[in-house]
Order: C-alpha cells, then structure tokens, then sequence
C-alpha cells in the first residue's frame, strides 16, 4: 500500500464526506498500463462540481483512451481536508493512485472562473509545488491551465509555464506526446516549452514575443470528435448526477454580454444519429436515471425533435427522463414542454423590457416571452427566470419590467390551467463585463448601486404570491469584473489574498471581501482601474488572443447595442464574426 494511501484512509475518519477522497468510482480506466506520460486534472472546487463538469470528463476520457498516457484527477479538498492534509504531511495527491502531484509530468488545472484563482494557489500550496513558473526547475512538473478564465490567462499566466487555449481534445493530446518525447530524449523544462509553442493554443508566457498572437484550438471535426460514452459515475450525489449529452458547440445567438456564445465559435452540431448512440450507451454503461441535454441554448439545435424522436422508446423502456436545461424562449415550443420531465424548466430572459433586450442582443419579445404558456399547457408548476441587473443603459424601468414579466406569467397560468398556485423562481446576476464580448469596455456599476437595484427589485417582487428570488453578492461580482479583466499586475494580488486566507472564495461561507481589498491595497494595486470603462482604443491584455471572432466586430456590435439595433441570429444567415476562419460553422 502507498505511504500517503494509508495515512489518508486514517484521515477519513474525521473529515466531512469523506467518499469525496476514495476514487474508484464506476468506469474508473485501468491506471496500471504502460505509458510515455502521466497527466493529472485539477479541478480547484470540491467533488461534487468537478465530477459535475462535461469538459472535464471528455478529456479524462480522450486521455486515458490513449495507448501512451495514463490521466488522473485532483479536486480541491474541503478545508477540514486540507487542514488534515497539513496535519500529517501528506502533499495533495492524485484520487486514483495516491500518487502525489509533484510526482506527474503534467498537472492541468481546469479554471471555470474566476473566483476560483484563489483555489489554484490552495491545490499548489497542498502539493508543494511553488505558484511562481519562474520559481519551478526542472524537478517539478510541467503546470498548465485551461477552460473558460483562458480568454484572459493574464492575471494567473505567471502561476502556468503553459496556458491551453481553447479546446482540448486534440491539444491536450499534443502536448503530451511532446513532453513524453521530451523526456525520452533528455529535453530541458525550458526545451518543451520552446516546442510546445508550435502546438494551436499554446501559450507560453515566458516566451511570447512581441506582436506574436495565439490562437484558438477548435475542435473541427465535431461530428466524429471523441466523447465518454462510460463516463465516471460518481460514489457521491453531485450537483449534476445525470448522462449530460453535448448537442453542439458555439452559440447563434450573439448575446452581448455572454462570453461562452463568442469563445466557443465556430457553431458545430453533432448529428441526432449520433447524439441519440452516444445518450444509449451512457445510460447503459452507468445505470443513470436521466440524459440531460448540454449546449449554450438546447432548443436551438436543429436535431432536437429528431433527436427526441430516437430516443423516445429507449426512454421509456428503461424507464428514465429527459431532461432540457438550458432553452431559448424564441424557440421553445409545446413538443419540447411535453419531451421534458416534468418538474420545472428555465429560461434566461436576461432583461426585464423590450428596449433592454434589444441593447443586449437578447433576441425575445414579450409575445415569446408568452411562450412559456406552452409549458403550462403540458402541466408544468413551476419556471426559473434569470435575469442580470446593471446592464449597460439599464434603468429602472427596466428593473420594474422584470416583476411585470412574472405578473404576466401569473395571469397566464391561471388563464390556462385555472389555478393559481404557479411558483417562479427568479434569479439575477449582476452584469460583469467580461474579456471578449461586446461589452468588455463597458464599466460596471458601483457596489452602492447594486445594492440599491437589488432592493427596488426585491421589493417589486415581494408583492407578487408564488415568486422566490435570489440574487448574486455584490461584491463579489465586482471581484470577479476585476479578475477577469485583470493584467498580470493581478498575480501578486492574488497571491497576496491567498496568504491572507482567500480559498473556496465562490462559497458564501467563505469569500472574504475585506481580504481582497487588504491584498489590493497591500500590493499597491486600484482594484477600480479593472472595472471602470475602458477606452476603445486601449490595448487590452488580452488582445494577444485570437479566439477567431474580430475585435472590430465586437466594436461594432456595442456601436449596435447603443442605438438598439438587433443582429440578426447566425441561423437566418452569416454575421461574418470571423470565427468561420477556425472552422466551418455548420449551420449556414
């Protein structure tokens, strides 16, 4: 038995959840194979998110399905588990063999968002791994970061020797082929890197030239690109304890605000054929009792009835329900309400007035906003709305237009089913300008103002019977503004605020707001130069990135949103955002 392996066992004893820590879950890869490399994904979150993550699984899968490398996983540890850790010397280790992260030829960590920096330097400080790159010989492993936050690697880049931009199936694939090769031949830390800037969305931040520009991996063949048919089934109940099934990548629909509908283009679908194989074989490989469709917008994808159609008799033979997060009220209809289970849908109206909607690019009228009557129609009692306060031009009227949209679905309801006992459950975010969307020049409002909208909002909605609202902290929305359009002036801050007891900052229970403001303070640093408005002819540090759509675009669509002007979805005909030069949008 390891050394670690048996000190943990003794460990679990005296921490909560202790199944978060045993690996051997269900589908778990043979991990005693010959291979070239050894990768580890860190997930800095607990258990039940990281399992829940669809990424996460796919390159776990796409990995260990190699010949060559073996992968395994790392979430962070509660801090009962860390403090235990700490307690008995035991570095932060691997779940599948125990195998410390020092021991790994590469250690990704997996950064969702930005609230989880904090958690980066947590998991490298359980491992004994120094932050800084430039503090790692080459006695350490090579540390790398991707997801979502790798729009702007910026303010974490100092912590990484490398950064994946992009998607990973195939990167993630080259790279280890380099750094085994590498190893083979007796190749320096420093060598690897210098090759492994060829690879597409790599990026070196040690050695970035001037004027040099990376740019996105993209996954082009879609269509046949791997994915888990036997993903892990998790020994805890998580946060999304289903088969998820990926309809497509990429949005149509050019919401100003969003990141993820401008990062994840080109728009790529996987056939229904394919969609409804891949759906079988989870279900029978894990035993789960429900497929849960992913994309950015689920009704959106051209299959979906087609989809539904094939997999309507094995839903019903095995028993099992279907599930449509994630759907867009333009294009939601009775058949996809009845298709559902019934417990409760969601939509993301995102502004509570017409002339809003049409500033944000939120393609939806109030007369599709009636739509969700076609929900009630198949007897659903229950909807969540999302919205977001403090959008660009907003006012309040536009706050106010949110309690009159849930008004008029109450009316609705009864008008259709007799009844009054519909429950909506509102949820709003505040805007946050985020790196490389229409919007990422646009200032963020003051903390005093969120406050006071939340209020107007909260009181619009108490006197409606049936509503439950929540709503987003404050401040740590603008924290999240501050880190995501930060510079790699951020490193040190960040640093700064771990030393002084900043971790798990995207539970309320412990983000600490008064230690990011003493970390800022302490490292010299106005956390206001990142979330007021940014000059358009500004150099932004992320401008070095090329996720395929055009900065002018963007340019011209925030012109558009100040004089509402609408673009039209990428379904009724190309917008020309230039992500087609990275891969065929398969939908025009």
């Amino acid at each position: 038995m390891n050394e670690y392996k048996k000190k943990i066992d003794e460990i679990l004893l005296s921490v909560e959840k202790p199944a978060r820590y045993v690996g051997g879950e269900w589908n778990t890869p043979d991990m005693t194979k010959p291979h070239r490399a050894k990768f580890c994904f860190c997930f800095p979150d607990v258990y039940e998110i990281g399992m829940s993550n669809l990424g996460l699984q796919i390159l776990y899968d796409v990995i260990n399905s190699h010949p060559d490398f073996i992968a395994e996983r790392c979430y962070a540890p509660w801090p009962d588990m860390g403090a235990k850790l700490r307690e008995n010397n035991v570095p932060l280790l691997s779940l599948e063999t125990a195998t410390p992260l020092k021991d790994f030829d590469v250690v990704g960590f997996s950064v969702q968002f930005e609230l989880l920096y904090s958690n980066f330097l947590y998991m490298l400080d359980l491992a004994n791994i120094p932050f800084y790159a430039k503090d790692r010989g080459d006695e350490y492993p090579i540390i790398c970061a991707g997801g979502p936050c790798a729009v702007n690697p910026e303010p974490f880049a100092p912590f990484c020797d490398c950064v994946l931009i992009g998607e990973g199936e195939e990167m993630d694939l080259a790279l280890l082929k380099l750094v085994a090769d590498g190893k083979e031949k007796g190749w320096t830390k420093a060598q690897i890197l210098e090759k492994a800037k060829e690879i597409e969305g790599v990026y070196v931040p040690s050695m970035l030239g001037e004027g040099e520009k990376v740019v996105k991996a993209v996954v082009k063949d879609f269509e046949n690109a791997p994915y888990p048919t036997k993903p892990l089934v998790p020994n805890i109940e998580i946060v999304h304890d289903r088969a998820t099934l990926e309809l497509y990548r990429g949005c149509a629909s050019g919401c100003r605000f969003c990141q993820a509908g401008y990062y994840y283009r080109p728009i790529r679908e996987r056939s229904p054929e394919k969609c409804a194989e891949y759906g079988k074989k989870m279900i029978d490989s894990t035993g789960f009792g429900e497929i849960s469709l992913c994309s950015l917008s689920t009704s959106d994808y051209t299959g979906l009835m087609d989809l539904e159609k094939e997999l309507r008799p094995f839903i019903e033979e095995k028993k099992i329900t279907f599930a449509l997060p994630s759907l867009r009220l333009s294009s939601f209809t009775k058949e996809m309400a009845q298709s559902s289970r019934k417990s409760s849908l969601t939509f993301a109206p995102e502004a509570g007035t017409q002339r809003l909607r049409n500033v944000i690019n939120k393609n939806v009228t109030d007369e599709e906003i009636d739509n969700i009557g076609r929900a009630f129609e198949a007897e659903y009692d229950s909807v969540k709305l999302y919205f977001m306060l403090g959008l660009p031009t907003e006012t309040d009227e536009d706050i106010l237009g949110i309690a009159e949209i849930c008004r008029r679905l109450k009316k609705l309801y009864f008008e259709i089913r007799h009844k009054k006992n519909l429950n909506i459950s509102v949820s709003c975010a505040v805007f946050i300008p985020k790196p490389s969307t229409p919007f990422q020049w646009e200032e963020q409002i003051s903390l005093d103002e969120m406050l006071r909208r939340q209020s107007l909002l909260r009181k619009a909605l108490r006197e409606i019977k049936g509503v439950s609202f929540s709503w987003h902290g404050a401040e740590t929305s603008v924290l999240e503004v501050a880190l995501a359009r930060g510079d790699k002036r951020l490193a040190p801050v960040i640093v700064r605020a771990y030393q002084l007891g900043a971790m798990f900052d995207s539970w309320t229970e412990y983000f600490n707001w008064d230690i990011w403001v003493q970390a800022f303070k302490d490292c010299g640093v106005d956390m206001q130069d990142y979330v007021g408005e940014i000059s358009e002819d500004k150099v932004l540090p992320w401008d070095f990135i090329d996720i395929g759509v055009s900065k002018k675009y963007l340019l011209g669509q925030r012109h558009l949103a100040y004089q509402g002007i609408t673009t039209k979805n990428c379904r009724e005909g190309c917008n020309g955002c230039g992500a087609n030069k990275l891969g065929r949008c398969t939908i025009i």
